[in-house]
């Protein structure tokens, strides 16, 4: 179960102990702190991964509303007070919900369930932004990366690649012991930028060579196991400094 860590901040003693006791009450929730006023409050969010505020309104210094509008990217907020004309302020503030003292916990449950709901949506929506976000191009592992080809994210590890041939607006990733290269919709540009600069170079508008994988150079041409592949004059210059042949 997805735990949310937990801020309690209220001026009076009385009131973070029974915020205390039902927070305890509710499986998902972890209380981190409690503090007295919002210098302390702010203080453990620049400290402490909090999920979540418990929030009074009405106190000495800093009010809980001028302590949210001072947090530059604040977690979830829940308003607990005793004055109820707060609570348009409150919900122009984008809180999860208001509550007003006394506190009931059905009522409690019920901003806290919200709550939960909230960051677990907001978990899910980052976690298909990086699925499309693969999708659209690459993404590194630890030695390979992600293409989209065949309707399918595609597994490639870095060390297998020999070159990379650009064709408009798609571009064919050749491999080492494999006669059929992968074509995915990517630009050269978009590819070149994503590649390890240590172990990629390129020499020409329509291709990309590793490195590693060339055999012999000789007429502005690069032997690549059967390939004869073109240097051209734009980027001749810059390779031949790369090798130490400048």
């Amino acid at each position: 179960m997805i735990k949310l860590n937990c801020l309690a901040v209220d001026d009076e003693s009385l009131a973070l102990d029974l915020l205390e006791d039902n927070i305890n009450k509710v499986p998902f929730l972890n209380l981190v702190k409690r503090c007295k006023n919002a210098f302390d409050a702010i203080e453990t969010l620049q400290n402490e991964s909090i999920d979540l505020v418990f929030l009074d309104i009405q106190m000495p210094g800093i009010t809980g509303v001028q302590f949210l509008q001072s947090v530059k990217e604040p977690p979830m907020v829940i308003f607990i007070t005793a004055y109820q004309q707060y609570a348009l302020e409150g919900f122009d503030l984008d809180v999860v919900d208001y509550l007003l003292k006394p506190v009931s916990f059905d009522r409690f449950l019920k901003a806290v369930n919200k709550a939960y709901d909230l960051h677990n949506l907001k978990l899910k929506s980052a976690q298909v932004a990086e699925v499309e976000e693969k999708e659209k191009g690459l993404v590194y592992e630890t030695d390979s990366i992600f293409v989209n080809a065949d309707y399918s994210l595609v597994k490639v590890k870095i060390s297998d690649v020999t070159y990379i041939e650009g064709l408009k607006d798609y571009i064919k990733i050749h491999l080492e012991g494999s006669t059929k290269p992968i074509v995915t919709r990517m630009t050269m540009k978009a590819i070149e930028e994503k590649l390890p600069t240590e172990h990629f170079f390129r020499i020409h508008k329509s291709y990309i060579v590793a490195m590693p994988k060339i055999e012999s150079i000789r007429n502005l041409k690069i032997k690549i196991g059967n390939m004869q592949i073109p240097v051209s004059e734009h980027y001749s210059e810059e390779f031949f400094k790369r090798i130490g042949q400048s």
